[in-house]
This record gives C-alpha cells, sequence and structure tokens, in this order.
C-alpha cells in the first residue's frame, strides 16, 4: 500500500471512526484503525464489537484529488497513537507507505514516523444488513430527538435495557422513549414516507446514540437508517455508522402516563427554570435536591428550598393559565432542570393529578415531546 493524502481529509475520517475504539476492549486488533486503499479512495474502519463506524475518503472531490493512490493495500494502525500524531503533522499533505511485516511508513513535512501495524485478515466483517426495513429523517431532527431523551437513560449497568432509548416506529410516527425508573422522556415526530414501516422495541445504547450525535453534521441533512434483527446502520454521506440492538424487553411505560389530570399549570419555561436553579443551590446542599412547588391563592406559584445549615429560598413566580385543584408537591430539582434545560419551547405546562402522582411536562410547541418526573414523599 502506498498513498498521498491531504492531512484534513484524513484527520476528518479518523475523528469519525475513533469514536468505535474501546479502551477496555481485550482483543488486540479492535484497538486499531483499519485502513483499506482502492484506487477509488481510502476507508476506514473502527469496531468495539457494539458499534462499528467506517468513513470512506474518495480520491477526488469537486475535481479537487485528495487521495493519490500508488498502491492499493490494507493494514491496522494503533489507533491510540495513529489518532494523535496525524493531528500533530506539519503539512497539509501525508505519504504513507505499507511495507513488509505491516511495517507502515509515514512522512509530512520534515517528519517521518514508522508504525507496527497490524494484519488487516484479523478485523472483524463489518455485519450486511442491507435490504432490511429503511427510513430517512432529517439529521437536525435525529440529533434534537436524542438530545431530549438521551439524558433520561438509566447509568446503571445493572439493567442494561435501561441504559438505552427505545425506539417504535408506526404510522409514519417516530417514537422515542428512555427512563431511568426515576423519570421518563419521550419524544415523536412523524416521518414522511414511513407509513408502511413498522418495528417496535429496538433499544439502541444512548452512549452510542450520543456518539452517532456527534458525527451528524451541523448542516441540513438525510440520515437513513437501516433496522436489521439485531443491528442498525445509520449511513450519513460517507459515513456508516453500525451498532447492536440491545437484548431484552423494554418495559411498558404507557401505564405511568395519566390521561386525566387534576391541576393544571402554564408558564414561562424560562422564568421556571431560572427559579428552580436558585432553589437548587440550595437544595443540593442537603444532598437531595428537594424543591417545593405550592400553587397560592392569586393564581401563582411557589417555589422553595431549605438547608439545615444555610438557610432557605422561596419565590412566587406567575403563571400563564391554572387550570384544577390547589397542589403542593416536591420533586427532585436536579431531573426537572435536566428537562428544563433541553426544551425549546418557550412556555410549559406542568400537569399533576395528586401530590404523590407523577408530574408531567409538555412543551406548548410542535416537538410532540413529554416528560414524566416522579415526586418526593416529605413530611411537611
Amino acid at each position: 500500500m502506498k498513498i498521498s493524502i491531504l492531512k484534513n481529509e484524513l484527520n476528518e475520517s479518523i475523528q469519525h471512526v475513533s469514536k468505535a475504539i474501546s479502551s477496555r476492549t481485550t482483543i488486540p486488533i479492535l484497538t486499531g484503525i483499519k485502513l483499506e486503499v482502492s484506487y477509488q479512495g481510502v476507508t476506514l474502519t473502527a469496531s468495539d464489537t457494539d458499534i462499528s463506524i467506517q468513513s470512506f475518503i474518495p480520491a477526488e472531490n469537486d475535481s479537487e484529488q485528495i487521495v493519490k493512490v500508488e498502491q492499493p493495500g490494507s493494514v491496522v494502525l494503533p489507533a491510540k497513537f495513529f489518532v494523535e500524531i496525524i493531528k500533530k503533522l506539519p503539512s497539509k499533505e501525508i505519504h504513507m507507505e505499507v511495507k513488509d511485516g505491516f511495517q507502515t511508513y509515514i512522512s509530512s513535512g520534515a517528519t517521518e514516523i514508522q508504525m507496527v501495524g497490524l494484519d488487516p485478515e484479523e478485523f472483524p466483517v463489518l455485519p450486511n444488513i442491507e435490504g432490511n426495513e429503511t427510513i430517512s429523517i432529517p439529521g437536525d431532527l435525529l440529533k434534537n430527538m436524542i438530545k431530549q431523551t438521551a439524558f433520561s437513560i438509566s447509568t446503571q449497568e445493572t439493567t442494561p435495557i435501561l441504559t438505552g432509548i427505545l425506539w417504535n416506529l408506526s404510522d409514519g410516527e417516530f417514537k422515542f422513549t428512555a427512563t431511568d425508573r426515576h423519570r421518563l422522556a419521550t419524544r415523536a415526530a412523524r416521518l414522511e414516507g414511513t407509513e408502511e414501516v413498522r418495528f417496535a422495541n429496538v433499544v439502541i445504547a444512548g452512549k452510542t446514540l450520543n456518539e452517532l450525535s456527534k458525527i451528524i453534521p451541523d448542516q441540513n441533512m438525510l440520515v437513513d437508517i437501516v433496522v436489521a434483527d439485531n443491528q442498525v446502520l445509520f449511513k450519513l454521506d460517507r459515513v456508516l455508522f453500525y451498532t447492536r440492538i440491545l437484548d431484552g424487553v423494554y418495559p411498558d411505560t404507557s401505564r405511568i402516563i395519566p390521561s386525566v389530570y387534576k391541576t393544571e399549570l402554564t408558564l414561562e419555561t424560562k422564568k421556571l427554570s431560572e427559579s428552580i436553579d436558585r432553589a437548587y443551590l440550595l437544595s443540593r446542599e442537603e444532598k437531595t435536591n428537594i424543591v417545593r412547588l405550592q400553587t397560592l391563592e392569586n393564581g401563582g406559584i411557589e417555589i422553595s428550598s431549605s438547608s439545615s445549615e444555610l438557610g432557605k429560598v422561596r419565590e412566587e413566580l406567575d403563571v400563564l393559565d391554572f387550570k384544577g385543584e390547589p397542589l403542593k408537591i416536591s420533586f427532585n430539582s436536579k431531573y426537572m432542570l435536566d428537562v428544563l434545560k433541553i426544551v425549546d419551547s418557550e412556555q410549559l405546562t406542568i400537569a399533576f393529578t395528586g401530590m404523590m402522582s407523577p408530574i408531567i411536562l409538555k412543551p406548548l410547541d410542535e416537538s410532540k415531546a413529554l416528560y414524566v418526573i416522579l415526586p418526593y414523599r416529605t413530611t411537611n
């Protein structure tokens, strides 16, 4: 293998695929990045068995030569060193040559590097999941749906299925659900042209989807998603992102979302967030994060918290609309702030069915998002 390649193109692809490298792997070949060179361009692949990412660099793009191929071939290079050294090379162009025993020589400007490569034949073959259920979704929408649900996944590996986000697609509506048993986030969107496609109980690790989100470019582009029996493939321009579906059955969360409410408050999202943030400063000192919300006779609400060492904070807040019965409820302010920080809507409704029933938050926009927080039982 012998090529010359533009540094910025190679570095961008390395940054994409390196997200699949795990420091915990015990399989030596998976600590590396596989390079495959053909006259069409260079393909980089990395995998940790749970996720695999492949990035393609074409030989030419818009009549600009990116890769000059003198000899096709392949090699696996140690990712830890390869990722760092390419970023720091001095010249815009990099020359690479693989010789006997996979000894790899890299030069850029006056810098010359020799790396010990590995046999690419030992690298695992990527799954073939073409021809399954395929949908297309705008990249910015997919990033938003991930952001608006991933914060609610469980971080406890004792229940692996809850470390993932549940996907369901039916009648053209694509829905994400995440819960750690203390809170729940759902986000749905209607996708054109998917009315005939259906799948259920597709659960993908939240950490994996967060890594995917970093790869999706900010400019508007479509992401193709192929769903198979135990794998999902995301196609983004020159990047293929494979991930396995988590084993197990996701719990039925629909039962904890009430359909009728005793109390409904409509508030300005920013003012509520700022008020709870101030109360959180005191509540976190108690290691409980407990903040109280109480309706007032004048139609407003009171937000309060206390610390045995620091004192108390109390604040009255106007509401835009108030329906139903008076209420006093306590909740984890950090969980509430996690929701308020990702809500784009300027206004939201908080709904209750009682002081020990789930707290429902619904942004007043077109996002079809809904959040649930379980309240705290307190003595006062």
